[in-house]
């Protein structure tokens, strides 16, 4: 039998706090939504100013990142690369950069996913979350 590394509420606290304050410092209005490995929404936050949408489009980058255990920024790349048929792929919404997996010892723990700036803004808010674990 294997043991399995697994997020706990202190964990998800830590990201949500380090993620969130990234954003602020950056003055940045965004959505930030942390899942487990199965893609189940652990913690959403939109913060002032964020746009409605980004409350769904952050947990969809989030369930993508965990589930395909890579960031979402791939399969964005995929597709604008020309691969379209990959937009049919079942329950996969994420397609955009911004959702990044939280991996520990090769095992995927869940993920981050946020929406609101740039793409790339919104990958180095949830690698700025993830690091607050030490990952």
């Amino acid at each position: 039998m294997k043991s399995k590394t697994s997020l706990e509420l202190t964990d998800v606290q830590a990201i949500a706090a380090a993620a969130l304050a990234e954003a602020q410092k950056n003055n940045w209005a965004v959505t930030i939504a942390i899942v487990d490995d199965g893609g189940h929404l652990l913690h959403l936050q939109r913060l002032d100013g964020a746009a409605p949408l980004s409350s769904h489009i952050a947990p969809a980058k989030a369930n993508t990142a965990a589930m395909g255990q890579r960031e979402t920024r791939i399969y964005e790349e995929m597709i604008n690369g020309g691969r379209f048929s990959f937009l049919s792929a079942p329950h996969v919404r994420g397609f955009l950069e911004g959702g990044v997996p939280i991996m520990h010892n090769g095992q995927c723990l869940g993920a981050v996913g946020v929406s609101g700036v740039k793409s790339g803004e919104d990958a180095q808010i949830a690698r700025a979350g993830i690091a607050a674990i030490g990952l």
